[in-house]
């Protein structure tokens, strides 16, 4: 559904609502915003970006399914293709509290990439590449050619070119996202594949990581959105820290 119809659905709700446009600042929009929740329709970066607003102020955070994939949407529970039902959340929602990772300042709802798979995020945005398989595959032919960067955590080592930190643990497959079974776990995931093509990761777990490179910049994708760190990245587990509202009856 386009997102003014999603729009018009929130105002008929009493829901008050701005469209991004380009260069709008979607945490600091919902840090002004007079709001007893806040919630956010996008992709998994906005919808971080959002709910990063509502852990500093302490409110319930509502996730409307408007992304590509929309993995968190799908880990909540909710339907995909619902975003109108998603809205009753603001009037007639349950309450979950839910583990956020957190790097800095940054809190992530489902995931931090680095190496090559942040690299392909990074030339996907570059170069505008959305979807499809051939433009995703220049993309990481891009990624490739770049030199891998040479991380370690707690001083050893990563032996791999994909890792990823996830906020709870995921089943893996290849270049794609399983499902989260809990949201609630309080644990970290660190998971690292050697190859192009991984078929098989290998995993740590904890409450916190520290991730150091050999480089002073740090490619890395948070919830998809690229951005550029300088080494090393603390990365934690805040366990419960998220207030979510889902709907009663998040299928309907």
């Amino acid at each position: 559904m386009p997102a003014p119809e999603v729009a018009e659905e929130a105002r008929k709700r009493g829901i008050e609502v701005h469209i991004l446009e380009r260069g709008d600042d979607a945490r600091e929009l919902a840090r002004a915003a007079d709001a007893d929740a806040l919630g956010a329709g996008g992709g998994d970066g906005t919808l971080a970006a959002v709910a990063s607003a509502a852990l500093e102020r302490g409110l319930p955070f509502v996730c409307v399914p408007r992304g590509t994939r929309n993995h968190f949407a799908r880990d909540l529970g909710l339907d995909p293709d619902d975003p109108v039902g998603a809205l009753e959340a603001f009037a007639y929602g349950s309450e979950r509290t839910i583990d956020v990772g957190r790097a800095g300042e940054r809190i992530f709802l489902n995931n931090v990439g680095l190496g090559l798979y942040a690299g392909l995020v990074h030339e996907r945005e570059r170069h505008h590449i959305r979807h499809g398989i051939t433009t995703t595959g220049r993309a990481l032919l891009r990624s490739i050619s770049h030199r891998p960067e040479q991380l370690t955590i707690g001083g050893e080592r990563i032996p791999g070119r994909m890792v990823l930190a996830s906020n709870n643990y995921y089943e893996l497959k290849l270049f794609a996202l399983g499902r989260r079974q809990r949201l609630d776990e309080g644990r970290l995931h660190l998971y690292f594949a050697t190859g192009i093509l991984p078929t098989d990761w290998e995993s740590y777990s904890g409450e916190s990581f520290t991730i150091d490179s050999d480089s002073h910049e740090l490619r890395a994708a948070f919830d998809g959105e690229p951005v550029v760190l300088e080494p090393p990245l603390e990365l934690r587990i805040e366990p419960r820290a998220l207030r979510v509202l889902v709907p009663r009856d998040p299928g309907r």
